[in-house]
């Protein structure tokens, strides 16, 4: 029995330093959708665009997320006791931006503070309100596992990420 390729595979590597940036376009090929986590430090509300982020079990209630130890913004969130995910909207493509450039972007955004004081951005699809639950050594990032405490969610269109790029979600022919 032979098994035809849709997509034939064109490259193949032994991951590296020399191959990284083929890596991360191999891995960019999973589509993704996109979160801004907040938290507070010592100088205030700081939050960061992410797409590391998954579920990870029901009973107790589990999410992760995985900042990268390089970051400016590490230290903060490796020290947070409190944190919120925002998964973002279609419409918050503007909020993506504005993270991902500066932690501190929060002016003319609308927040508030949440229950264990983390900022809490308005409108996004779902925002689970954490704590802490436990931390992994992952390489290059941290594992960062939440419990959930809280959960806020709403409706509209997702916005997804893909081969570097944000887009939207249209139904399958």
């Amino acid at each position: 029995m032979s098994i035809e390729l849709r997509h034939p595979m064109t490259q193949t590597f032994q991951p590296s330093p020399d191959t990284a940036r083929d890596l991360r376009d191999a891995l960019g090929r999973f589509g993704t959708g996109v979160t801004v986590v907040t938290c507070t430090d010592d100088e205030g509300p700081l939050g960061i665009t992410a797409n590391s982020f998954a579920s990870v079990s029901l009973d107790p209630a589990l999410v992760l997320w995985s900042p990268a130890k390089a970051s400016k913004r590490y230290a903060s969130f490796a020290a947070a006791k409190s944190f919120a995910i925002h998964i973002v909207g279609a419409d918050q493509h503007h909020l993506c931006h504005r993270f991902a450039r500066d932690g501190r972007a929060f002016d003319g955004a609308e927040w508030r503070t949440g229950r264990d004081g983390a900022p809490i951005l308005d409108g996004a699809l779902s925002v689970f309100e954490c704590t802490t639950h436990a931390m992994h050594d992952a390489g290059d990032h941290t594992i960062i596992v939440g419990r959930v405490d809280h959960v806020t969610t709403g409706s509209g269109a997702p916005l997804l990420f893909y081969g570097g790029k944000y887009g939207g979600f249209t139904e399958p022919d």
